[in-house]
């Protein structure tokens, strides 16, 4: 009795799903899409690459004589011209040294006036006089040295830049060679981006002809004023990722960005007779992209599609379509694969320009 109850209830199953799927078939034939084709045609696509900002010059400001750092002229962040002094150390011993020197070089010649007047009495040889000059040009040359290292307790800016974080303080005893600032010439700025060795050998081509100019995306997402031109290309790719790194240069004429920002790098890439499909017409399965496909059953088919560039809710497809096929372009959510479905078809032209970016 209990084996002939469970037949009955497994039947009964059987038979409510199936009722179930004839209801499901029903109302997906009953459910009108919208279909469309991809769009072909000639448009710019827009390659974003992370990039670092560098100063064109960014050095650091060492000691070069050993002291206790006496002053300091100017502050942290602050813009200096070139010749400007911007730290003293204590210059007392080299005074001194100097002042040593300078009494030498007095005394040398004081002898050498000596022995001259003595050679032309015929008291004494020629030699002992050109010993006296040598002496005397030993002795100009210490004085030379000793002004040199003072001018060494004086750091002065090599050029026009912006002071960075102080590492001393005032009254540090300071080594020589020890790192006191660095000093950044901001009025133009290089922006480093690595590209693929293949986009490099496209690039690479164009670049002989004219060099690109690209936009600079900053931090807060605004697009930096003025546009850079591309104007380097390393040597060398990087084994590890196949990159090669590329150089933009900006000008900063107002001194808005500085030496070790971030940004993204925007150039614009003219594509011939692309396939453009709203980004809304696909669905994502494991980091890969998929659109349905109407075959001529008006059956839907799930297809892969590789992206060769996105713009704002826009896909250029690489690989995977045709101008010809038709996709899903709503209600991908309600289907599933070898739906049999009613549609009407959106011309491309218009589904494409009532997206927030249309292709020009």
């Amino acid at each position: 009795m209990n084996k002939i109850l469970l037949q009955l209830g497994f039947f009964a199953l059987l038979f409510l799903a199936s009722c179930q799927s004839k209801k499901e078939e029903i109302k997906t034939e009953e459910t009108k899409f919208e279909i469309t084709t991809p769009l072909q045609m000639d448009t710019v696509a827009v390659k974003t690459y992370v990039s670092q900002i560098k100063a064109i010059r960014h050095i650091e400001l060492r000691a070069q004589e050993k002291g206790y750092l006496e002053k300091i002229y100017v502050d942290e962040g602050q813009s200096v011209k070139a010749g400007q002094i911007l730290f003293q150390i204590m210059p007392k011993l080299y005074e001194a040294e100097k002042q040593k020197a300078q009494a030498e070089v007095k005394f040398a010649e004081i002898e050498v006036q000596n022995n001259k007047a003595l050679v032309d009495k015929n008291i004494i040889s020629k030699t002992e006089l050109a010993m006296a000059n040598a002496k005397l040009d030993k002795a100009k040359a210490e004085l030379a040295l000793c002004n040199v290292h003072l001018q060494f307790t004086e750091i002065r800016a090599p050029f026009d830049g912006i002071v960075d974080r102080f590492q001393v303080r005032l009254g540090s005893l300071v080594d020589e060679g020890a790192l006191l600032t660095t000093l950044s010439d901001n009025s133009k700025m290089w922006v480093y981006f690595n590209v693929p060795e293949a986009e490099y050998l496209d690039y690479k081509g164009k670049m002989e002809v004219s060099k690109p100019r690209v936009s600079l995306e900053m931090a807060n997402h605004k697009i930096f004023e003025y546009p850079g031109i591309v104007e380097t290309i390393e040597a060398d790719f990087d084994n590890e990722t196949g990159n090669i790194p590329f150089r933009a240069t900006f000008p900063n004429n107002k001194g808005l960005l500085r030496h070790g920002e971030t940004g993204n790098l925007l150039m614009e890439v003219p594509l011939k007779n692309a396939l453009l499909i709203p980004q809304k017409a696909t669905f994502e399965v494991l980091d890969k992209k998929y659109v349905f496909v109407v075959d001529n059953e008006n059956k839907v088919k799930t297809r892969e599609i590789t992206i060769g560039a996105e713009l704002e809710d826009i896909y250029v497809v690489a690989k995977g379509l045709e101008a010809s096929d038709k996709i899903l372009l709503e209600g991908l959510r309600k289907v599933k694969e070898n739906d049999k479905i009613t549609f009407t078809v959106k011309e491309p032209k218009e589904v494409i320009h009532h997206l927030k970016v249309a292709a020009e």
